[in-house]
């Protein structure tokens, strides 16, 4: 197309010769070899590859016009050079385009329209409206609608032999009308008339087909009375495809009514390679038909990639197969990956290991916390009865409140067609929220050993109550993305019919709560600098510590971490909570230049700023972790300006991020250790109970033999905690156990069984 236009514009004619008829033709048949008309090269094959295997001439037809055009002076280079070709994607060989006769929609006439009409589409992502789909408004040509192929909806033109009278037929009923009128005029040969005879005996029984060769059976009468014949050719698919919104409902011959609510649609979505495509042909003849849009938001979704970012094909052998891939994973785990994995409009690079990962991670994780809330909700014989507010715990409080942040942002997301940040939204809040820090610091209240055999009390009805709103409401959230799975998850949890029948939930502005949100921030930022210390310096959290501490400057600060140092005490074994000032003495901080947020901030004085930085007084640092800022040689240094560093005081482990610190007292007194020693015991029996396959109802017996003073001092201090751990009816000392159970530096034999 680029090199017609550039022929046509500076004059260049096409190059064409005379066939047989004296019709102009192009200089290859539709074979692919040059026409007789051709002389020397008549016969052959434009392109070696299109002869069989053994058949090709030494040198390709172009390499002889070259050596001809050298030998008779006419060339003024020849080279060889690689260029992008289109190809056949099924056989890789070089595709040919003819220039051929066609029937065209004069789309252009409408130009304006389209595009001041797709400006109110919303398109996703929205560069595809105003750039891809835009682009191709703004350089519109005509609709080449005609295909000369022999299987598909043939074009309703008759035309005369000389092409002088034509008729467009609109609907069968026309047809039916010219049909008749052409029988009754006694102009149609007699093979004519039989032709529309049988076609109209067929319609009158239902019958009718409409496709070739029966319409090319058909033959009309113009105004003059000259034979109509049928113009051979098929209408492009595509406007099939574009015509759907009318075909469906068979309008404008019936169903109006139905038509006008069900138009335009709401939602398409299709590849980015139906801009040119369905995408346009739905826009161009609803635009021409009815003013209108044909769709009111469309997703155009990019392309399914090899891991490695390469198309896929059989033929290289880095195809999936999406039938064995469903069967492995199922529909729901790969529908998860496919979503969450990149936008819908971004090219995929599908990768199974991801589909594993999203299985194991995601479903695995959320499965098992359907699991734990089933196996004591059963054994409780917990029956929902709506959540009390005034029984929730802040633990509570605050996992519901980010559950209603997850609705309204999941909502939004759906409400934009933006199902990635709603999977992995839905994702994050199952994996960081609900599991891996309410579920984990909530188990003691679904299984503590001393309530183990009272009633569920207010406390672990709240749990109930609240994990319970967690999953029936995440099923809901997910069931858009994954069906399957979000329906064995709300009907296993409620007797409801279907998750697809309900309403989608909604937004609880009583259980909102955002103060409690930044204090939880603040307590899982201090848990994960006291694990991180724990870690590096291999302090185990089963070893209880005697406290942190924590410098705040801001009253307002303390009385946030203050509302959940319970939570904190209990997450990282600390026995206390302490708060610091800079009066204090016991940690010692430097400041340096964040040069990052300077450059940009300061430009030519960032050097200055930065020795001012350097030079900071305790007192300036001081007032920049309580305000925020502070005001030094004349320039505003901002919190986000400097870098905090601490070192650690003997007696103290100190970290810090993000402008929170903390300084764990590592000191091990007796008591602690003995502690220590008596927690580490119970997770070894809880061990066993597990790996003997006890119930989690069972209550057993401890015996164990006698050992050095430590041990016997450890688990005699804390007998009472370990058997209310345990479910111990006993725990005694023996002259001999046979089950070795193993520490870092010592061992110890126990015998334990099923009371």
């Amino acid at each position: 197309a680029d090199d017609a236009k550039v022929a046509a514009d500076a004059g260049v004619p096409a190059m064409l010769v005379a066939d047989e008829r004296g019709n102009m033709v192009p200089l290859v048949d539709l074979q692919g070899r040059f026409r007789p008309e051709m002389g020397e090269f008549a016969g052959m094959y434009v392109k070696n590859e299109y002869y069989n295997e053994g058949e090709e001439p030494e040198r390709s037809a172009d390499v002889q016009i070259a050596i001809k055009l050298k030998e008779e002076n006419k060339a003024f280079k020849v080279e060889q050079y690689e260029h992008n070709y289109p190809h056949c994607w099924r056989t890789d060989k070089p595709v040919l385009y003819y220039p051929l006769d066609s029937w065209f929609i004069k789309t252009t006439a409408v130009k304006d329209k389209l595009i001041a009409l797709n400006k109110t589409i919303q398109w996703k992502p929205e560069s595809t409206g105003t750039g891809r789909f835009g682009n191709w408004l703004e350089n519109l040509v005509d609709w080449n609608l005609s295909r000369s192929r022999y299987w598909g909806t043939p074009l309703p033109i008759w035309r005369t032999e000389d092409g002088a009278e034509e008729i467009c037929i609109g609907s069968l009923e026309q047809l039916k009308s010219e049909i008749e009128k052409a029988q009754a005029s006694g102009t149609l040969t007699s093979a004519q008339s039989v032709g529309n005879a049988a076609f109209l005996k067929a319609l009158a029984a239902g019958e009718a087909d409409l496709h070739r060769p029966f319409v090319d059976e058909v033959f009309l009468l113009s105004a003059t009375g000259n034979v109509l014949t049928r113009e051979l050719d098929l209408i492009d698919v595509w406007f099939d495809s574009g015509a759907m919104p009318f075909a469906q409902w068979h309008y404008p011959f019936e169903n109006q009514d139905i038509f006008k609510q069900s138009y335009p649609a709401d939602f398409i979505s299709e590849g980015v390679d139906q801009t040119r495509g369905w995408f346009f042909t739905l826009h161009a003849i609803s635009s021409m038909l009815e003013d209108s849009v044909a769709f009111k938001n469309v997703v155009s979704t990019g392309l399914v990639l090899d891991k490695n970012g390469n198309k896929m094909s059989k033929r290289l052998g880095n195809a999936i197969d999406p039938f064995s891939t469903l069967a492995t994973y199922g529909a729901d785990p790969t529908r998860w990956y496919m979503i969450t994995n990149a936008q819908p409009w971004d090219n995929l690079k599908f990768d199974l290991a991801g589909i594993t990962e999203v299985r194991n991670k995601f479903f695995g994780t959320l499965t098992n916390t359907y699991n734990f809330f089933a196996l004591y909700a059963n054994l409780d014989g917990f029956v929902s009865k709506g959540i009390k507010e005034e029984d929730l715990t802040e633990l509570d409080r605050w996992i519901l409140s980010k559950l209603m942040n997850l609705i309204a942002e999941v909502d939004e997301a759906f409400e934009t067609y933006e199902p990635t940040k709603a999977g992995r939204a839905i994702q994050d809040f199952v994996c960081d929220h609900l599991s891996n820090w309410y579920v984990r610091l909530s188990r003691r209240r679904f299984w503590n050993p001393e309530t183990a055999n009272q009633a569920i009390n207010a406390d672990k009805q709240a749990a109930y109550e609240t994990l319970y709103h967690c999953l029936e409401t995440v099923a809901q959230l997910m069931s858009p993305i994954a069906p399957f799975y979000g329906e064995w998850l709300f009907k296993n949890l409620t007797d409801k019919e279907s998750v697809h029948l309900t309403h989608f939930a909604k937004v609880n502005p009583s259980l909102q709560n955002p103060a409690l949100e930044t204090s939880m921030e603040l307590a899982q930022g201090i848990c994960s600098l006291v694990h991180s210390i724990r870690k590096v310096h291999r302090i185990k959290v089963r070893q209880p510590l005697a406290q942190v501490l924590v410098p705040v400057l801001q009253e307002s600060v303390r009385d946030q971490i203050r509302r959940v140092e319970d939570l904190i005490k209990s997450e990282v074994n600390v026995k206390e909570v302490n708060y610091l000032n800079d009066a204090s003495g016991v940690l010692n901080k430097k400041v340096k230049p964040n040069f990052k947020a300077l450059g940009p901030k300061f430009g030519k004085d960032m050097k200055v700023v930065a020795e001012a930085i350097t030079g900071m007084s305790a007192s300036d640092l001081a007032t920049i972790e309580s305000t925020g800022y502070s005001k030094i040689q004349g320039f505003e240094i901002a919190l986000a300006d400097i870098e905090i560093l601490t070192e650690d005081m003997p007696g103290y482990l100190t970290a810090s991020e993000g402008g929170l610190t903390i300084a764990l007292d590592n000191t091990l007194t007796p008591e602690l250790v003995r502690e220590g020693n008596a927690r580490e015991f119970v997770n070894r029996i809880q061990n066993l109970r597990k790996d003997s396959g006890f119930d989690v109802t069972d209550k057993i017996n401890i015996q164990v033999q006698r050992s050095d003073e430590e041990w016997t001092a450890s688990l005699t201090e804390f007998k009472t905690y370990i058997t209310q751990e345990v479910q111990a009816l006993s725990l005694e000392w023996v002259d001999s156990a046979s089950t070795e159970i193993t520490f870092e530096e010592s061992n110890l034999f126990v015998n334990v069984t099923v009371a």
